[in-house]
């Protein structure tokens, strides 16, 4: 049994064993013409190291089958050390944390084509229920990840803890944040974007990337793969299943559709940075647990989705980078009437029309919209006049509009809102008319921290807070968001780091909030 308290030991041990030889015996003559089709498997390779550096991971639980992933990477940093080859893994899946109880094994070809990265869909698996998986191949096994499936569909469901994270800058801190949401009693993680930053080297900061600013596949592939070497995350992925979704710095900070941030040419040519955006979709498609739905064609990836829990709550799973307009007025903070172009759309109308019928259909007591930025109108200077975060929804007020008015019109059960992005915790009343304090409350929104970027952060409140009435809380702290979620409560509580430029920070509550059935006003704990 891997006990995830001692995860970083674990793999160490591992990583230890050099020049696995996979043996002739293990796989020659293996029959895996039928499940593979015309693919040809190497009969024996070499490794130059324990081939499982970058851990496992499952994700995208429904209530038969949940995804697991791997990826065979004996140089991680190196583009991932193996030959280009198609490699057979075996993998299992277990009710038991010692692999003693097989209920479902089979064999994954990994292949070049996707790094030697491979994901299973396992299917016929018991629903809400607890699984272990891992992965084989020759001698070697992978570490034992744990993963749970959904309750079926419209069934009762009397509880569901889950944690909120986001944005992790290798570079600005340590993922001790990830070493105590690993022991945390937890259902799921939810992680709404900024997973990789796509920066180059800086020399002050407590961690270095491993390269300039990544451009090409590869450059991605190593960059994921740097992340993933953090054996916080790697247990994190071991003990819960995960939903992502992305934001910018998974290709290029603040970019729009097919807009590159970069102004001169040839960056600015759509054509170049949808190269750019091919890769690095690519890549992200590799490294996540997310259903084959998801394989990327060229520049474009399926990623909204919607999961559901039970009749407690289903997750509208949003993408705000690859279908909206550009940020009106440069991406900076500006005055109105920048934002208001009425054909702004930071969804897209397909996404937008998704969400909205899906909404309208949900049976679930509670509708979670996780997405990237602050949904929220914030005024973010203090004193007369007022500015707005272009980037965030404020620079795209006909689609913020048309969500308020769906939710006051429409009103869909206890609708919440999970952003990120911003570095900080929030916790926000969603209204009708945010230029009308008195205006009806129509959801709520919660917002996590970083996992590091921005570095330690402080207790310090901008002076602008308090000219939003919305905004019940705020702070800039890095840490994680935990969700624990009733058919009657919703109770967010915001743990933060006390340090993450160095390993050694402690984790604490800051605060805790609660919204009730039918009541989206944040009330303290």
């Amino acid at each position: 049994m891997v006990d995830y308290r001692n995860f970083e030991r674990f793999l160490h041990s591992r990583i230890k064993r050099r020049n696995l030889i996979i043996g002739a015996g293990a796989l020659s003559g293996l029959a895996i013409a039928n499940q593979f089709s015309h693919q040809t498997a190497i009969a024996k390779t070499r490794f130059s190291n324990y081939p499982f550096t970058l851990g496992v991971a499952s994700g995208d639980p429904d209530s038969s089958s949940v995804v697991i992933w791997t990826r065979l990477a004996p140089e991680p940093l190196e583009g991932g050390g193996m030959p280009p080859v198609n490699v057979p893994i075996r993998w299992e899946v277990a009710t038991d944390p010692d692999m003693r109880r097989i209920v479902s094994r089979g064999t994954v070809l990994a292949t070049p084509e996707l790094a030697h990265s491979v994901r299973v869909v396992v299917e016929g698996l018991q629903s809400n229920t607890l699984y272990w998986y891992r992965f084989l191949v020759g001698q070697d096994a992978s570490p034992i990840g744990r993963t749970r499936t959904a309750p079926l569909a419209n069934s009762y469901l009397n509880k569901l803890n889950f944690a909120l994270v986001s944005c992790q800058n290798y570079q600005q801190g340590f993922f001790t944040a990830y070493k105590y949401l690993a022991q945390d009693d937890l259902d799921l993680v939810v992680h709404v974007g900024d997973y990789i930053y796509e920066g180059g080297v800086s020399t002050t900061s407590p961690r270095q990337h491993n390269s300039s600013e990544i451009l090409t596949l590869e450059d991605y592939r190593n960059r994921h793969a740097l992340y993933k070497t953090d054996t916080n995350l790697q247990a994190a992925h071991a003990a819960f299943p995960w939903i992502v979704t992305w934001d910018d710095h998974e290709v290029e900070n603040n970019y729009a559709n097919d807009i590159s941030e970069i102004d001169t040419e040839p960056d600015r040519d759509p054509a170049i940075f949808l190269q750019r955006r091919a890769v690095a979709y690519q890549a992200y498609y590799e490294h996540m647990p997310l259903r084959p739905f998801s394989r990327p064609v060229g520049p474009d990836m399926q990623l909204y989705r919607r999961l559901s829990f039970g009749n407690l709550a289903t997750f509208h799973v949003l993408d705000t980078r690859q279908y909206r307009t550009d940020q009106p007025c440069g991406d900076g903070t500006k005055a109105r009437p920048c934002g208001e172009d009425p054909n702004g759309t930071i969804t897209g109308k397909a996404q937008e029309d998704w969400l909205y019928n899906g909404l309208d259909k949900s049976q679930a007591k509670w509708n979670v919209l996780a997405q990237q930025v602050i949904v929220a109108q914030i005024d973010r200077t203090e004193g007369p006049g007022a500015t707005y975060s272009m980037d965030k929804w404020d620079g795209y007020v006909a689609s913020r509009d048309r969500l308020m008015r769906f939710l006051e019109q429409r009103k869909p059960s206890n609708p919440v809102v999970l952003s990120g992005d911003v570095h900080s915790n929030w916790a926000i009343n969603l209204k009708a008319d945010f230029n009308n304090p008195e205006s009806a409350t129509v959801g709520s929104e919660f917002v996590c921290t970083s996992i590091t970027s921005g570095g330690n952060g402080s207790d310090t409140i901008p002076n602008y807070i308090s000219e939003n009435p919305q905004v019940k809380f705020y702070n800039n702290r890095r840490g994680y968001v935990r969700c624990a979620v009733t058919p009657t409560t919703w109770k967010t509580d915001y743990l933060v780091m006390s340090e993450v430029e160095t390993p050694f920070g402690t984790i604490s509550k800051k605060a805790s909030f609660v919204v009730t059935d039918g009541n989206p006003e944040i009330q303290p704990a």
